[in-house]
């Protein structure tokens, strides 16, 4: 299944940056508008457990904050 997500994203002073306009909270970026791409894709599908097995588990942590 394909998805079709809009990146905003602009020039820093050492790296191209970008978010995704409908998951703002995903961020990343890339020496290059490429690398930029990609990475931004990785991090959709690791934000959005895409790549999660059907056959998993889930555990509660606790975290002292």
């Amino acid at each position: 299944m394909k998805t079709k997500l809009k990146m905003i994203y602009w020039k820093g002073e050492k790296f191209w940056v970008g978010k995704l306009l409908e998951h703002p909270e995903i961020m990343t970026q890339g020496e290059t508008l490429e690398e930029l791409e990609d990475n931004m894709k990785d991090a959709y599908t690791l934000m959005t457990m895409e790549d999660v097995p059907e056959k998993h588990k889930v555990k509660e942590l606790s975290l002292a904050v």
